[in-house]
C-alpha cells in the first residue's frame, strides 16, 4: 500500500483510483491484523499464558492502534471529499511520516516476535545451538529487514514520486515530455528567438574590421 503511488506504471491511472487501491490494501491488512491479534489472545488464554507482558506485545499493540487511527483519518481526510484543500496539504506530511513510522515499527515487532518464539519454543536443541528451525527463522528475519529497506528506498526516491495530476495526463502518450522539460525547452526557444546584443555588437565589430582590411587592400 505504501508504494502504490511510487510505481511509474500506475501514474497513468487516476489519482482517485490509486486512493481507493491504497485504502483497500490498508483495510485488508487491518482485517488480517485483527484476526491475528484475536488468535494470539485465544492461544494465550487456552495455554494459560499471560497476555501483554513482553516488549513485543506492547509495541505490537501500539502499532496496531496507530495503524487503525492512521487508516481512519486517512479515509476521512484524503478519500472522502469533505476536508478542505488546506487541511489536506497540512496533514499530508504527517500522514506520510506516520505511515512510514508505523511500517518500521511493524518490522521491528515482527523481528522481536519471531526471536521470542524461538527462545520459548526451542529447548532441545536450544536456540543457541542453531538448529535448522533457528537458521530458517533467522533468514526470515533478514528477509524482513531487506523488504523494509527496499520499501523505504523506493519511497525516498524523488524521481519515483507521482507527478501532479495535470502532468500525469501527459504520460498517457508515448514520448511525452517529462515534468519540467517542457518549461525548460520553452525558455530555451524563447531565449533563442531573442537576439543577443553582445553577439550583434561583436559581429558588427568583426564586420567593420573586415571592411577596413578590404579598404586597405584596395588602397594598396
Amino acid at each position: 500500500a505504501i508504494i502504490v503511488y511510487r510505481l511509474p506504471w500506475t501514474w497513468k491511472c487516476s489519482k482517485l483510483l490509486m486512493k481507493f487501491i491504497h485504502a483497500g490494501l490498508n483495510t485488508i491488512a487491518m482485517i488480517l491484523v485483527i484476526i491475528a491479534i484475536v488468535s494470539a489472545f485465544d492461544f494465550h488464554n487456552a495455554s494459560n499464558n499471560p497476555n501483554m507482558y513482553s516488549l513485543h506485545s506492547w509495541i505490537g499493540l501500539t502499532a496496531v492502534i496507530c495503524y487503525c487511527l492512521q487508516l481512519f483519518f486517512g479515509v476521512a481526510v484524503f478519500l472522502l471529499p469533505y476536508a478542505p484543500v488546506r487541511l489536506r496539504a497540512a496533514l499530508m506530511p504527517i500522514h506520510v511520516y506516520s505511515g512510514l513510522t508505523i511500517f518500521g515499527t511493524v518490522i521491528a515487532t515482527c523481528l522481536m516476535g519471531i526471536t521470542e518464539k524461538l527462545i520459548f519454543a526451542l529447548s532441545s536443541p536450544s536456540y543457541s545451538q542453531s538448529p535448522p528451525e533457528a537458521i530458517l527463522v533467522n533468514c526470515l528475519g533478514l528477509l524482513l529487514v531487506i523488504f523494509g529497506a527496499l520499501i523505504l528506498w523506493m519511497v525516498s526516491r524523488p524521481h519515483w514520486k507521482r507527478p501532479r495530476e495535470e502532468n500525469a495526463k501527459t504520460l498517457r502518450h508515448i514520448g511525452a515530455t517529462p515534468e519540467g522539460t517542457e518549461a525548460e525547452s520553452t525558455m530555451t526557444n524563447s531565449n533563442a528567438d531573442k537576439p543577443d546584443p553582445r553577439s550583434n555588437t561583436e559581429a558588427a565589430r568583426k564586420q567593420n574590421i573586415t571592411f577596413d582590411e578590404a579598404g586597405q587592400r584596395t588602397t594598396m
